[in-house]
C-alpha cells in the first residue's frame, strides 16, 4: 500500500493538470469570442489572490462587496466593498484616491485603514500595476452594500492611533529589484513581497500588530480568521525545504501538497480565485524566490498546544 502512494500521487497530478489544461482551453476559447483583449488588471487581480477577503464566502455574500469578518487579536474588522458602486463601493474614487488607499492606507475622506488591508505590501507595487488593478475593479458588476462597522476594543478602535503605527511600520515606495539577482528571482520577489503580499499572513506580528522582520515568512499563530499560516521558508524540518520548485508551482496551481494532502481555509480560496489563474512562469518565479530565503526553524502549532511541543 505504501509503495503505491507515489504512483497514486503522480496519477492525481496528471489528472489534475489535464483538467486544468482543458479548463484553460475552454476559458481561452470563450474569452476569444467574448473579449479577446482581457485587461492587464485581471492578471494583477489574480496575483493578489483574487482579493478574496472582500467576499463574505461563508454567508454567500456578493463578490467583492465586503462584509467578511476578519478576526484579529484586537477584535473583528470587516472587509470593505470594492465594487464600482458609487454609493457604497469605490465607484466614486478618483485615480489619486485609489493610489493613496493602496500605498498609504488612507481613504478618500482621510481616514486611516487598519493594516488587515495589506497596504504595507501593496505600497511596493508599481504605479502601472495599481492603475491596471483599478481599471479591472471598475469593470466588475457594482453591488450596493454598505460597509459594516468594525468591532474593536479601545484604544484600537481609535483610528487616530494608526498614524503612529504607520510611522513605525509602513515603508512606502515601489519594489526595487536587486541587480545581483536574476530577472526571474526579482519577478518572484516582487510578486511575493508586493502583489501576493505573502508576508502579511505568513509572518508573526508583535503586540502592536507590526510584522516581526526577523521571522519573515516563518509562519504565524495569529493569522486572519484564526488560521495558522505555515512556515514557507526553506527550512528542512519546519518549512518547505523538502519541496522542489515544481512542488511549489503545483501547490499554487492546485492546492495539493507534495504528500497529496490538500490545503484548507483562506489559502484554498486564494488559490482557487487567484493563483491558479497566474502564468506558470510567474508561479515558478515565486518558487525560485521562496527557495532562496533564509531558512528559519519555526514549527507553527496552535497556541494552546505550544506547551506540549
Amino acid at each position: 500500500m505504501i509503495t503505491l502512494l507515489p504512483v497514486a500521487i503522480s496519477m492525481m497530478r496528471g489528472l489534475t493538470l489535464l483538467l486544468i489544461a482543458l479548463g484553460s482551453l475552454t476559458a481561452t476559447a470563450w474569452s476569444q469570442q467574448a473579449d479577446p483583449a482581457e485587461p492587464r488588471g485581471r492578471a494583477v487581480f489574480y496575483a493578489t489572490g483574487g482579493c478574496t477577503c472582500h467576499t463574505d464566502v461563508k454567508n454567500q455574500g456578493p463578490s467583492m462587496a465586503g462584509g467578511r469578518p476578519l478576526a484579529t487579536p484586537f477584535g473583528n474588522i470587516y472587509s470593505t466593498n470594492i465594487t464600482p458602486d458609487t454609493a457604497t463601493g469605490i465607484g466614486s474614487w478618483s485615480e489619486a484616491d485609489f493610489l493613496r488607499a493602496m500605498t498609504q492606507g488612507t481613504g478618500p475622506d482621510g481616514k486611516h485603514y487598519y493594516p488587515v488591508f495589506p497596504y504595507t505590501s501593496f505600497t511596493h507595487m508599481t504605479r502601472q500595476d495599481l492603475l491596471d488593478l483599478r481599471a479591472y475593479l471598475l469593470s466588475i458588476p457594482p453591488v450596493r452594500q454598505a460597509n459594516r462597522p468594525n468591532t474593536l476594543s479601545f484604544p484600537f478602535s481609535w483610528r487616530g492611533s494608526l498614524a503612529g503605527w504607520k510611522w513605525l511600520y509602513l515603508q512606502p515606495g515601489p519594489f526595487q529589484p536587486e541587480a545581483a539577482q536574476s530577472a526571474e528571482w526579482n519577478r518572484g520577489a516582487y510578486l511575493v513581497s508586493a502583489q501576493a503580499h505573502c508576508g502579511e499572513c505568513h509572518t508573526p506580528r508583535n503586540l502592536m500588530g507590526g510584522l516581526k522582520a526577523s521571522m519573515r515568512f516563518a509562519g504565524a499563530t495569529d493569522g486572519p480568521e484564526g488560521q495558522l499560516p505555515p512556515n514557507i521558508t526553506p527550512h528542512e524540518a519546519t518549512g518547505i525545504g523538502d519541496w522542489s520548485l515544481q512542488d511549489i508551482v503545483w501547490y499554487l496551481q492546485t492546492g495539493l501538497k507534495p504528500d497529496g494532502d490538500d490545503t484548507q481555509g483562506l489559502m484554498s480560496e486564494i488559490i482557487e480565485h487567484g493563483f491558479q489563474h497566474m502564468p506558470e512562469a510567474d508561479l515558478r518565479a515565486i518558487a525560485v524566490y521562496l527557495r532562496s530565503l533564509e531558512p528559519i526553524a519555526n514549527k507553527v502549532v496552535p497556541k494552546d498546544k505550544e506547551k506540549d511541543e
